[in-house]
């Protein structure tokens, strides 16, 4: 038996008879709750190619700007020479003079590859996760309360570790040798698979995730404390790029102080294939360590250029991804 679907004329109040429906068949509803949710979906689309681009954007220009001094705190992390201003001035300066002045952004090429990806994940996955917790905790829209805060900004940090980690081996690598040994990017990967393994690529892969919980974690956690104290003092939302650029400094000098020792346990596994060292485990590597070069002089050798290099490039990173986020969202709503 068919079913006769009947409508009534609005306008003129005459009943209008339509063509018979199938079995089964229903008239389509339109609601406003369907055309809610896809608008939902499209904004949380936005939202998430938005935190994708501005943290890949972030992280690019942060590293770039301090590539040299970062490729001289490597170098450090991984002899046992002693380090110092004077000494990582001379090896800047005596790196220029020897291979000139592109050279100190050797790797940098494998830094993009890595860093960018990472970023981009990092920055992401940290919107995400706020969001998720905010609306597990009754927080939606609002800053978390301060463990929800430290757990997004650490769980950030090991999905974009755990989803990169081959590019930083790759970049830690290059970094430490000279342009003959390694060509290029694709060179380091055979080159270590043919005569490494390729486990050789995750070396140093947990001391990397037990140090960026608490980098991470207390990056983003610093950052995010430091523009909601603002705001509650001040009354403006939005802090002046210098003041982005002061809370970033300050997240960066705590979630990089915090997890050293473990930076400098990962340099020397990444690079044991190329300066003859064979660590084995995280507490064998910080023995070894600790018994050559003493506890300062060894876990946090290059710690003092951190302080330099670390701030300004969390700065930088912070600022470029929430100006770029803000630029975004007028550039969507003028469209």
């Amino acid at each position: 038996m068919s079913v006769l679907g009947e409508s009534v004329g609005m306008g003129s109040g005459v009943q209008k008879k339509l063509s018979p429906l199938t079995k089964g068949e229903v008239l389509p509803v339109t609601s406003s709750s369907q055309s809610e949710a896809s608008s939902e979906e499209i904004k949380q689309s936005r939202s998430v190619l938005n935190s994708l681009f501005s943290g890949a954007l972030a992280g690019a220009v942060a590293k770039t700007a301090v590539a040299p001094l970062d490729r001289t705190k490597i170098i450090f992390q991984v002899s046992s020479a002693r380090f110092s201003a004077k000494e990582a001035y001379k090896l800047i300066y005596r790196t220029y003079l020897k291979d000139g002045f592109l050279s100190l952004w050797r790797g940098n090429s494998a830094t993009m590859v890595r860093v960018i990806p990472y970023a981009a994940i990092q920055f992401c996955a940290h919107e995400q996760y706020k969001r998720l917790l905010g609306g597990y905790y009754g927080f939606q829209g609002k800053t978390l309360p301060p463990i929800p805060r430290l757990v997004a900004g650490s769980l950030a940090g090991i999905t974009a570790s755990m989803l990169t980690y081959p590019l930083d081996m790759v970049r830690a690598r290059m970094a430490v040798t000279p342009k003959e040994m390694y060509s290029n990017i694709l060179h380091v990967f055979v080159r270590i698979s043919r005569e490494e393994g390729l486990k050789t690529l995750y070396r140093g892969f947990t001391p990397t995730i037990l140090g960026v919980v608490p980098y991470a974690g207390l990056s983003f956690f610093t950052y995010e404390t430091l523009k909601k104290l603002h705001a509650e003092h001040s009354g403006r939302l939005q802090p002046y790029s210098y003041e982005r650029l002061a809370f970033g400094a300050c997240a960066g000098l705590i979630g990089q102080s915090a997890s050293y020792p473990l930076d400098v346990v990962r340099r020397r596994m990444q690079t044991a294939g190329v300066t003859g060292h064979t660590y084995g485990t995280i507490l064998g590597t910080m023995k070894e360590i600790v018994s050559e070069e003493g506890v300062i002089r060894g876990l946090y050798k290059g710690l003092s250029m951190n302080w330099v290099k670390g701030p300004v490039a969390v700065g930088i990173s912070f600022t470029t991804f929430d100006l770029t986020q803000i630029l975004l969202r007028k550039l969507h709503q003028k469209g």
